[in-house]
């Protein structure tokens, strides 16, 4: 199976001055753990998980006052369409992270998580156990 496969294509993309209670709520409010931060200023992509915001909090930093900016990831891995989901998997285990954005050759086409590959994979083992 491939990542175009498991992937979302509904992707949340956030702006570098979204204070980190504003991106909290639009991914709250969409259930996701990530989002896509687009600097216009920089052509920059970079990506904002519910991890980031957790660690912000955790410091005692105001999430009215921090910005998505000051939480970016922008050392990302970018995911292929292409990409099975084993690498997919690897590229995670390697980076220690549970989101990918992936990318085609215009830019996001979507965001693959740890949980798109389990449910991709959980029906597979089921199968092969019932006719195992």
């Amino acid at each position: 199976m491939l990542v175009r496969d498991a992937m979302s294509t509904m992707i949340l993309t956030i702006g570098p001055d979204h204070t980190l209670r504003q991106a909290a709520r639009l991914m709250s409010a969409r259930r996701i753990g990530a989002a896509v931060v687009l600097d216009a200023d920089t052509s920059g992509l970079g990506i904002l998980t519910e991890r980031d915001i957790l660690n912000s909090v955790g410091l005692g930093q105001d999430p009215d006052l921090e910005t998505a900016s000051k939480h970016t990831t922008t050392d990302v891995v970018f995911a292929a369409p292409s990409w099975t989901l084993i690498e997919a998997a690897e590229a995670m285990t390697h980076g220690g992270f549970r989101h990918l954005i992936v990318l085609d050759g215009h830019g996001p086409v979507g965001i693959v998580s740890v949980r798109d590959i389990i449910r991709c994979w959980a029906p597979a083992r089921r199968e092969s156990a019932l006719a195992g």
